[in-house]
Formats: structure tokens, sequence, C-alpha cells
């Protein structure tokens, strides 16, 4: 009863400390310390004086208040069990406790009022374990326009404020799993990056040229970073009642589609500029003429895909949220990867060929060798 008294008052000063955090929505408890109940003390001296087992009182104690287990029959293809129980009468006020009979060894019936105490008391309904410990379980979520992942935090600086040194806490469930998943979002864009990457290396069957494509994935995730910036920054100033958008797991999946999408507009610029090397040109004039001859196609098919998910980033009802994180993300770092990266790719073509050629004199012989026949 003590540790159960003091885990009430813990338990009160955590949902007291939450409510007043403004990042907390609804948090609660459905434990509860001082449920009413009814205390059976068997006086075991007097049960052994009258000849009554302890066990017999109590399995007529279940079998009685309770249910108690017979066994199991068969019936239309299916087995029932058959559980036994008093008739609700017989067993609908505490008094009826004491008009229970239990025999004893000589084989009389042995009233439980003659050997058992009833008192009315109040304590917990049940007690939880965590880690073999007694424990509380408290469910909540965030404020309006907060994320899980603020939320989080907001309930970690509450309880280290709160709690005692002898209690700790334990996220469970899908709280568990997002603290336990944090960073990995990271982990996958760089995978992300460093996949494409060999790819392109296979591709091109050289170690430089990538890099020309790849520096134009950070000019995607600057538009989607500023895309997010400037729709919440908007929709403040105008009031417009719409939870802001943060970079949340849709976010992070827009990010790793947007390594991809950048990616292949930059491809088409490279891939045109080494065909245009090989035919004689400079690195200046190829990246050049490569960027003149796909602007179109990349504009076309880059502004196809920005029309095809502004009904994502316009989306309302439910579930709007996820779909306007994926959809704003990936529609903000495209304009910045079809407006910004197209006149950088060439640069970064350019300067990654004149280096990659001042380091190997063979292959820069073989370029001057091309560029006196064209």
């Amino acid at each position: 009863e003590g540790g159960a008294q003091k885990m009430a008052e813990v338990k009160d000063a955590v949902l007291g400390a939450a409510h007043q955090n403004p990042q907390l929505g609804m948090i609660n408890t459905l434990w509860r310390p001082n449920t009413p109940q009814l205390h059976v003390d068997v006086d075991r001296e007097k049960a052994k004086a009258l000849g009554v087992n302890v066990d017999e009182a109590f399995n007529t104690l279940s079998a009685t208040l309770g249910t108690y287990y017979v066994n199991d029959f068969n019936k239309y293809g299916r087995a029932w069990q058959v559980l036994m129980s008093a008739d609700a009468p017989y067993r609908h006020r505490p008094e009826d406790i004491g008009n229970i009979y239990v025999r004893s060894d000589k084989g009389a019936m042995v009233p439980m009022s003659a050997i058992a105490n009833v008192r009315f008391s109040s304590g917990p309904d049940s007690i939880d374990r965590y880690n073999n410990l007694p424990a509380v379980k408290l469910m909540g979520s965030g404020a309006p326009g907060v994320s899980s992942g603020q939320a989080l935090t907001a309930v970690e600086d509450t309880l280290g404020k709160v709690l005692p040194a002898d209690f700790q806490y334990e996220f469970t469930g899908a709280s568990f799993q997002e603290k336990k998943s944090d960073g990995s979002s990271s982990l996958a864009l760089v995978l992300a990056v460093i996949m494409v990457f060999l790819i392109l290396a296979a591709l091109y069957e050289r170690w430089a040229l990538p890099l020309a494509v790849l520096l134009a994935v950070p000019f995607g995730i600057f538009g989607a970073l500023a895309i997010i910036w400037v729709r919440n920054l908007v929709f403040m100033a105008m009031g417009i009642p719409a939870p802001p958008l943060t970079n949340d797991v849709y976010f992070q999946i827009g990010m790793v589609t947007l390594i991809g999408l950048a990616a292949k507009n930059a491809i088409l610029i490279v891939e045109f500029a080494v065909l245009k090397m090989e035919e004689g040109m400079s690195a200046a004039q190829a990246s050049l003429e490569a960027a003149r001859l796909r602007l179109r196609p990349i504009i076309m098919t880059s502004l196809a895909f920005i029309l095809g998910v502004l009904p994502l980033a316009l989306s309302h009802g439910a579930g709007a949220g996820a779909r306007q994180s994926v959809g704003t993300g990936v529609m903000g770092g495209m304009i910045a990867a079809t407006f910004l990266a197209v006149f950088f790719v060439p640069l970064f073509f350019k300067l990654i060929v004149d280096g990659h050629l001042r380091t190997d004199p063979k292959e820069l012989e073989e370029f001057k060798e091309k560029e006196r026949k064209y």
C-alpha cells in the first residue's frame, strides 16, 4: 500500500507538470490508486480449529464470487467451457460472503462468517510491471502543431524535473520505436547518396564525374527546407488555422525521393556533356552545349512532376498532414533543383573535369588529341 501511495503521489505530480507544459496535449492514465475494494481476511487459526482447510476456503470464495473452471464439452463442432459461479442474488452484497459455507474435514458445513472478517478498503485496481518493476502507464499526445519528436522531448524534460531520484521512466509502443529510430533518417539519406554515387561511378566508369551530379542534390534539399519555412511563415502571418509542417518522417521520405529526382536532372546534362567531350569539345563548351540541349526536357519533366505533387501539397481532410509534408517538400525541392541547379551543374562539370585532367597527364593528352581533330 505504501508503494502504491507513493506511485500515486508521483503520478499526480507528473500529470500536473505535464498539463502545465504548452507543448503537451492530453496526458492521462487509466490507473487508479483508490479503487473501492472488499478485503476478506481469513483467520487461519480459527479455520484450523474448526477443521476447515484454508485452500478449500479460498476455492469456495473463488467459485462462488467469481468463476470456477469445471471442464470442457463439445457441441456444434466447438469446445465449450463449464464455469461455475453463484447466482447473482447470492453474491450481490458484502454480507453474502458470510453466508457461504465451507465443508470441514469432519463433514460439517462451516459458514465463512465464522472464519473470515470482511471489511471495506481501497487500493489500486491492478499493479502493472515493466522490467519487473511496479509501473504506471501514462498516455498522451502533443499539443496541436507540435510534432511527436518535440512532444517526446517535452515529456523527457518534464519527467526529468518532476521524478524523484528513486523513480525512472521508459517509453513503450510507438514512442519507443520513434526514440529507437531517432537519427536513422540521416543514415538513410547518407546511404541513398552513396548508392547514387556508386551507380553513377559504374555508369561513367569514373570516380570524379558522379560528383558533378551529386552536387545538384543540395539545391533540392535547400528548396525543400525553404518552401516549408516560407509556407509556415505565410500561414502564420495570414492566420490560417493549419498546423506547421516539420521535419517529420514523411518529409524525410520526400528527401530520399529528392536525391534521385535532383540527380536525374544533373544526369541529363552530364551525360550529354561527356558525349560532347568525346567528340572533341572542351569542358566549358561541352557543359554549355549539354545545358542548352537538355534544358527543355529537364523543364518539361520537372514541371510535370511538380504539378503532379501539387494536389498533395494542397490536400485537406483526414491524413492531410502527411500528404502536405511529402508534397510540399518534394515540390519545393524540385523547383530549386530545376531552376537553380541547371545553372550550376555545367559549372560543376567543368571544374571537376578540368581538375581531373590536370591530375591525369595521360588522359589530358588523349583529350587534346580529340580536341585537335574536332
